[in-house]
């Protein structure tokens, strides 16, 4: 995958939100300047789709973890709409994409360069350098 360089990358999972940048030229990505933005999940509607009794007992869905992601998701739009986002990579793990996709501003669907649906919060930069070469 070509990143631009100053690329954002969102890097998140039910839990987890980290956002970097690109230092790196578009085919060889190096990320640096991590930041963790400190959420509050209080889009429990969320996970509206997923409330069905059965889920929650086999734990199949958690509703946190869904509502982490909308999170994530409004803190970019924000970001996205005020201009501070220009281009961004999404890597995401599939549950927790899914959810971001429905969230999705306008703004930040023109920004967006690519998503990633892989679990790489607790991957070192340099695993997630590779995995975005390779995607």
């Amino acid at each position: 995958m070509k990143l631009p360089h100053k690329a954002h990358v969102a890097i998140v999972d039910g839990e987890i939100f980290i956002v970097m940048r690109n230092e790196g030229s578009p085919f060889e990505p190096r990320l640096g300047r991590q930041h963790r933005p400190d959420l509050t999940a209080t889009n429990f509607s969320a996970g509206v789709k997923h409330q069905d009794d059965i889920g929650q007992l086999r734990g199949a869905t958690d509703l946190h973890e869904l509502a982490h992601g909308a999170a994530a998701a409004e803190w970019l739009n924000a970001k996205a709409i005020a201009g501070e986002i220009r281009d961004l990579l999404v890597i995401a793990d599939p549950k927790t994409l899914g959810e971001m996709r429905r969230h999705y501003h306008s703004e930040l669907q023109k920004r967006l360069v690519d998503e990633i649906d892989k679990t790489m919060t607790g991957e070192t930069s340099k695993r997630i350098e590779t995995a975005i070469v390779q995607a």
